[in-house]
């Protein structure tokens, strides 16, 4: 098992990775200005700089050429850069192109296994489930977890979950 944290919070990264048990982070435009940032490529490359492992970063803009054109931006920007992208029918199109120039992906908001299967067959190379978001509805987030690390065994994908 391996620690992401979720957050643009550079001494709570700091503190983590001093620790030795952050293995990467996830963060988004809206959780650094959160913390009174408004310079999300350098707040990025920041994070970058402070984690040795991946840190995820989220593309912004809707449609596929868009999307392609910000990922390709952001995985200019640190060696560990993934890129976080939505789990649509877009975003299978984007990390399937993605994962041919070897640009690494996140897909996030993943709310079932079907499509946590699909991000792995278009080469994402981690999934993102919204484990929060379906407790808050009602439906058991972990299990969720459970089912996609069961799929990606029993098919030998390589793809790796974080929740």
């Amino acid at each position: 098992m391996r620690i992401f944290l979720d957050t643009a919070n550079i001494e709570q990264i700091q503190q983590g990775v001093k620790l030795g048990v952050v293995s990467g982070v996830t963060t988004n435009p809206t959780l650094v200005a959160k913390e009174g940032h408004s310079d999300y490529k350098s707040v990025v490359k920041q994070i970058c700089a402070i984690v040795p492992g991946p840190v995820s970063a989220e593309v912004v803009v809707e449609g596929v050429r868009a999307m392609q054109e910000q990922a390709r931006e952001i995985a200019s920007w640190a060696e560990n850069v993934v890129i976080k992208i939505p789990a649509t029918a877009e975003g299978l199109e984007v990390t399937s192109a993605l994962a041919k120039e070897q640009i690494k992906v996140n897909m996030t908001l993943v709310f079932s296994a079907n499509q946590a299967l699909l991000a792995a067959l278009a080469g994402a190379a981690y999934v993102s489930p919204f484990v929060g978001r379906l407790d808050d509805v009602g439906s058991d987030g972990m299990l969720l977890v459970k089912d996609i690390v069961d799929i990606f065994k029993n098919y030998n994908l390589t793809t790796k979950v974080i929740a």
